[in-house]
């Protein structure tokens, strides 16, 4: 579905979500507003959650959580003021349940299927969602100075890959890896691309690692080969960047982010009991947040 200038901002998206008139990812939509990756937990893992979120805070940036076990609608937020501190509103009107336009279930630790919604499988009294900062919310700022992502020009999803960069460890999540996304980059914009992305603190900030070097040192087997996301093509979307004719491509290299995924990875590893929920990768929940709210650095 493609939302209109005059609609496109983040409730306007959940709301379009919430009513299954949008199924597709959120890459590009509503501009300079913060979108979110949602992992929802049992509330007996909750507090294990905070602390592989404290203790990995790049790849795993927390934005909000249910304020009580149960509440869908009604959050925590840890987004902060920049000038008085004070938390940010993320959203006036949301439901965790809806709006996401497209969900994963896991049962005991196991990718049970996906789901337009999780209205029937959220737990009263049980259930906490968690927010966590997604590196779209910084693909606008990102094509203001002439860097459009490759993938939101083709209208694709972005490509993400699991490493081997271990997880700092917390509680019941042991043996989690970091999750990366990847937008393609020529050498000499590199710094550029680190300087605006720098500021994005609470939706993964600078990359992580960048070139060809850099995937064998993160333990990605094929760029080409994404676990999640679409393939990610050269710019005449003819050929998949990062095969070997492609490699020179225009001193095009691969740049990887910190990626929203990790926790539904980490869950996955952690082998944890009971119902657990997420959104499908790419399909994120649109916040009201605006990134001149909380950093203002990077509008001027």
């Amino acid at each position: 579905m493609a939302l209109t200038n005059a609609t496109n901002n983040g409730r306007a998206v959940r709301l379009a979500a919430r009513s299954n008139t949008l199924s597709s990812p959120t890459a590009g939509l509503a501009p300079s507003y913060l979108q979110a990756n949602l992992i929802v937990l049992p509330r007996q893992y909750a507090t294990d959650f905070r602390l592989l979120c404290a203790r990995n805070p790049v790849p795993c940036p927390l934005l909000a959580e249910s304020d009580r076990p149960g509440s869908f609608n009604e959050l925590k937020s840890y987004i902060r003021h920049p000038s008085s501190s004070s938390p940010v509103t993320v959203a006036s009107d949301i439901d965790l349940r809806t709006d996401a336009p497209k969900y994963r279930i896991y049962k005991d630790g196991t990718l049970a299927g996906e789901a337009a919604d999780i209205v029937d499988a959220w737990q009263p009294e049980n259930h906490v969602g968690f927010l966590i900062g997604c590196s779209y919310s910084f693909d606008d700022a990102l094509s203001a100075a002439g860097l459009t992502p490759r993938y939101v020009a083709q209208g694709f999803n972005v490509p993400m890959y699991r490493t081997t960069v271990p997880l700092c460890p917390a509680g019941v999540f042991v043996g989690g890896t970091v999750v990366v996304s990847m937008r393609p980059y020529r050498s000499s914009d590199i710094t550029k691309v680190r300087d605006i992305t720098r500021a994005f603190v609470t939706t993964h900030g600078e990359p992580i690692a960048w070139g060809w070097e850099a995937v064998s040192r993160l333990g990605i087997a094929d760029v080409g080969k994404p676990e999640w996301g679409d393939v990610p093509l050269t710019a005449d979307g003819k050929r998949v960047f990062g095969c070997q004719d492609t490699k020179e491509e225009d001193d095009y290299v691969p740049v990887f982010w910190g990626c929203g995924v990790t926790p539904q990875e980490a869950v996955m590893r952690a082998n944890l009991t009971g119902t657990v929920m997420g959104h499908a990768p790419g399909h994120m929940i649109v916040l009201d947040v605006q990134d001149r709210d909380v950093f203002p650095e990077v509008r001027g």
